[in-house]
């Protein structure tokens, strides 16, 4: 799958040591089972005419988090009726995404969380 290594108790960007167990990541399960952890929810009348500058911040928050955290990664971008929908493998990159928009372009912003489900649904709107 993406090649972290689960070394001294977290999962890691290493080398696989010769002879070492494969195992893929939680991150990877949940990309293959279509089951996010986090959904990011993009609405308003702003998102439309700033959605590039909008996507490229978040793709770049992903990325320096996904560089420092594996199992932190992006699933899929998909634009909706309403704006668009940001689905994660992990509920802190969903906070993170929603917080670094909130930070940059204000608005309103919402936190739904679901400890049965280890979910969260991030709202924001401006």
């Amino acid at each position: 799958d993406c090649g972290a290594v689960f070394h001294e108790g977290r999962w890691q960007w290493l080398t696989a040591p010769v002879g070492a167990h494969q195992a893929s990541c939680p991150a990877c399960h949940r990309i293959r089972d279509h089951f996010p952890a986090g959904y990011v929810t993009l609405t308003g009348t702003f998102f439309p005419a700033h959605e590039q500058e909008i996507l490229h911040l978040i793709q770049h928050l992903a990325e320096q988090e996904k560089s420092e955290h594996p199992l932190q990664r992006i699933m899929a971008i998909e634009k909706t009726a309403q704006g668009s929908l940001i689905t994660t493998t992990d509920i802190h990159l969903a906070r993170g995404i929603g917080e670094a928009l909130h930070h940059a372009y204000q608005g309103e912003l919402e936190f739904h969380y679901n400890p049965e489900q280890l979910l969260l649904r991030v709202n924001w709107v401006r």
